[in-house]
């Protein structure tokens, strides 16, 4: 299957996802959860609501950097958050989304840094879908825990979690600054609804 292009948004940053055409190498996933908003809106990208977040679900290794490396950076939405938030620092484009470590290999990149997502394949699941009345739904939400699970399992065993563009994989530290949001930092953030 065929690689697909993505860029920032000033087109700095550039570079492709291996093998991602129709889904063969992971999934899409509509992410409405709170988190993912108060992202974009740190970032000074304008609220998703009542869009979802488009993502893809993959390994890091099947994420290369073309141009731009030098300019990632990370973002967690507090000190206690787990979450790295990739992103662009030339224009601050939110890029993808790991967990704290290279050791458990799962990225979840931002389909609107993509030209055309649908060559992604369909969106399998949903999560932290608004309910009337309040509360939230996930939909297929065990295709998605077992996807990240066998891809992760998989570039375990087979070594390919070290070779992740995020990470230093001897020191376990990210390739790039961390920002940490401070509470009120948080709490500012114009999130409605």
């Amino acid at each position: 299957m065929g690689d697909i292009a993505f860029r920032c948004t000033c087109g700095t940053v550039t570079g492709h996802l291996i093998g991602a055409e129709s889904g063969a190498s992971g999934s899409r996933l509509a992410c409405y959860c709170n988190s993912c908003r108060s992202a974009e809106l740190a970032l000074g990208q304008p609220d998703p609501k009542p869009e979802p977040m488009p993502l893809f679900q993959t390994t890091p290794d099947r994420v290369v950097f073309d141009t731009g490396a030098d300019r990632l950076a990370v973002m967690r939405l507090g000190p206690k958050s787990n979450t790295y938030r990739w992103y662009a620092t030339c224009c601050d484009a939110p890029l993808a989304i790991t967990g704290p470590s290279p050791k458990f290999p799962f990225v979840s990149f931002n389909l609107r840094r993509v030209a055309d997502p649908d060559a992604l394949g369909k969106v399998s699941s949903k999560v932290f879908v608004p309910q009337p009345g309040g509360g939230t739904k996930h939909t297929n939400v065990a295709r998605f825990v077992y996807g990240i699970a066998s891809r992760s399992i998989a570039a375990r065993l087979s070594g390919r979690w070290k070779q992740t563009p995020f990470f230093d994989v001897a020191t376990g530290t990210p390739n790039g600054p961390v920002r940490v949001l401070s509470s009120d930092e948080r709490a500012a953030l114009p999130l409605k609804g």
